[in-house]
């Protein structure tokens, strides 16, 4: 196929490859280096993103209304149930816990990726893309190593382009993520082990078998795909957030964030990049760890490159259970330039936020996302938030992938015998009771 649209640059030595048919013959690295970490360029430098975002060029549907911008050719090939196009919430309740407390006059900002259509998560955007560069290049069997979320979301797109997954899950990954995978038919191997081993083993499965293998957090599609956020909030918002606040596993989405504004920053369209608010789980924070020492010791030379790996991570929140952060260096990098941080939320209290974001906004969210809302009340306790900010916080997730958090977070219930056990009562009598483990 003749590729006049896009073409990759190789991060380490500057090669160019002719887009994903040379990427894929050549087993997903540069031919000039074995680099695995490319960059899309677009011949036509994003001319037409301002009639995008102002939508004279009409209404999304999806994020394939960027299809200008994205690795791929034929609109026949898309792959699609209307995911990207999700509104962007304004919480307010969380504005005047701010002021009451901080004194902190801040507009905050929920990105409501449990409203994506597919699967109810941040990563029905990267499967979409990937479902559809897949289908282009005539890939009939693909393969990734996943703690839940991108498995169930890659299971189902993939599923809708008649391509064969086989999927690796930690042993503490969440049945609904099982069950999320293999529902559509595509294979689930669940590993003896943690997450580090279910990548070393879809590695090896992938080698053997000659299958094709998701690039992880700097998949070219997977970061093309996220990049699209970006375009979403100029066009819903009119400005890029000045803090960006999401649960950390991986870390796909600041990438893309980063990757998305540096693209288009000729067009003067955003005044500054966020600064990135990235929250751990208390259970499994390696990155938290490897920015504290690295504070510590005054940032010294080769810091980017340090940071533990924690075998086994015993936490509550298996969707983020990665103990060996490989992007550690990257995201270091975007958090320190913007002046942002790494924080750690207790993983305890997840379901406290869970209850008072559903009490306040009647959004019933996940695990993770629960994480990250956990972030914006560390954020506000460590004085990382300053006053004036407008932060985004991503919601990653709806509490469909995660039916155990929702039982937990039954608390209004009484046994009763008789009626007269049964006295009315005013729901705002529980407003207090919920915020009171995230007072100062």
């Amino acid at each position: 196929m003749e590729n006049n649209k896009y073409y990759f640059i190789c991060r380490n030595c500057g090669n160019k490859i002719e887009g994903f048919g040379q990427w894929f013959y050549d087993g997903q690295k540069c031919p000039a280096c074995g680099g695995k970490w490319v960059d899309a360029k677009y011949t036509n430098d994003y001319l037409k993103l301002p009639d995008l975002i102002n939508n004279r060029a009409g209404h999304p549907d999806s994020l394939f209304h960027y299809f200008d911008y994205l690795p791929l050719h034929d609109r026949n090939n898309i792959v699609t149930e209307g995911e990207g196009v999700i509104p962007v919430d304004r919480w307010k309740f969380l504005e005047e816990f701010a002021l009451k407390y901080y004194g902190l006059d801040l507009t905050v900002l929920a990105y409501r990726n449990d409203k994506n259509p597919g699967t109810g998560t941040f990563k029905d955007v990267a499967a979409a893309v990937v479902a559809s560069v897949l289908k282009e290049n005539g890939i009939k069997e693909y393969c990734v190593a996943s703690t839940g979320n991108i498995a169930s979301a890659f299971a189902h797109y993939l599923a809708l382009a008649g391509i064969s997954l086989s999927v690796f899950i930690p042993d503490d990954a969440l049945k609904a993520n099982e069950a999320g995978v293999g529902c559509y038919g595509q294979r689930v191997f669940r590993v003896r082990g943690d997450y580090s081993l279910a990548k070393k083993l879809c590695a090896e499965f992938s080698k053997k078998h000659n299958i094709n293998m998701s690039g992880g957090n700097i998949d070219p599609a997977r970061v093309e795909a996220k990049k699209t956020q970006v375009f979403e909030w100029l066009r819903q918002l009119g400005y890029i957030p000045d803090v960006y606040i999401q649960a950390l596993a991986g870390g796909t989405g600041p990438i893309a964030i980063h990757k998305g504004l540096e693209d288009i920053r000729h067009l003067k369209l955003f005044k500054k990049e966020p600064r990135y608010m990235l929250i751990q789980a208390s259970g499994c924070n390696p990155m938290t760890m490897a920015w504290e020492q690295a504070k510590l010791e005054g940032f010294t030379e080769g810091w980017k490159n340090r940071f533990p790996i924690l075998n086994h991570p015993e936490t509550c929140i298996p969707t983020l259970a990665n103990g060996n952060p490989q992007t550690y260096p990257i995201l270091a990098q975007l958090v320190q330039s913007t002046g942002g941080e790494f924080l750690t939320f207790d993983e305890n209290l997840h379901v406290s936020v869970a209850r008072l974001i559903s009490f306040e906004s009647s959004v019933l969210i996940g695990p993770a996302a629960a994480i990250a809302v956990g972030g914006f009340f560390e954020a506000l306790k460590t004085g990382a938030v300053r006053n004036g900010e407008r932060v985004m916080i991503n919601i990653g997730e709806g509490i469909q992938r995660a039916p155990e958090l929702f039982e937990k977070m039954i608390f209004t219930t009484e046994r009763v015998s008789s009626v007269d056990e049964c006295l009315p009562s005013n729901r705002n009598n529980y407003r207090e009771q919920l915020y009171h483990p995230f007072l100062p």
